[in-house]
């Protein structure tokens, strides 16, 4: 298992300027934010099973940016018909990555259903994406990161990581100040 901070300092350290972040609540916004706090991510907050859903609206609204939507066991799970909805519409700029702690960190770490059989990776197969990759080793870090990069998608990364906390680092909850933040990045009308 992989540290879940370290891991997010990795995949996102070569991240070009053309690269949108949509986060999934608690740690992948806090992680996000900690090693790349940036204009053009989007963090949201109060919408469980929302960022997958979001992120794909922002790939098909944005098709010449690459859209990456960094998210959680958690939130997933409580979206899962969003990766069905991904793999109808096939966004080609669309990569997800999952920190797949197999806990509810923001409740208390109750084992998530990850823990047991569920495979993130293969639900996201079954739904019509390009390819997935599960990370448990910094060397198949490189792999992970190569696929949500580049490949064209959609396309989907599980980093398996430990359950340990962080220190959390919370961006703005203003959603007014995020949207316009994140339209001017992306050259939209202030």
């Amino acid at each position: 298992m992989l540290d879940r901070r370290k891991a997010v300092k990795s995949l996102l350290a070569q991240r070009g300027g053309d690269v949108l972040i949509v986060t999934g609540l608690g740690s992948p916004t806090y992680d996000v934010a900690a090693v790349a706090d940036r204009a053009d991510n989007f963090y949201l907050w109060s919408a469980m099973g929302g960022a997958v859903p979001m992120a794909l609206g922002l790939a098909l609204a944005q098709p010449g940016m690459r859209v990456l939507c960094v998210t959680g066991d958690g939130e997933l799970l409580m979206g899962l018909g969003g990766l069905a909805s991904v793999g109808v519409a096939q966004p080609r700029n669309l990569a997800i990555v999952v920190i797949d702690n197999e806990a509810y960190g923001e409740t208390g770490g109750q084992k998530s259903h990850t823990a047991g059989r569920p495979d993130l990776a293969q639900i996201a197969s079954a739904c019509g994406f390009q390819r997935t990759v599960t990370a448990r080793t910094e060397s198949e870090m490189t792999e992970l990161r190569n696929l949500v990069m580049g490949a064209e998608g959609p396309v989907l990364g599980v980093i398996k990581a430990n359950a340990g906390e962080h220190e959390r680092v919370l961006p703005s909850r203003d959603g007014h100040f995020l949207r316009q933040r994140f339209k001017q990045a992306v050259g939209g009308v202030p």
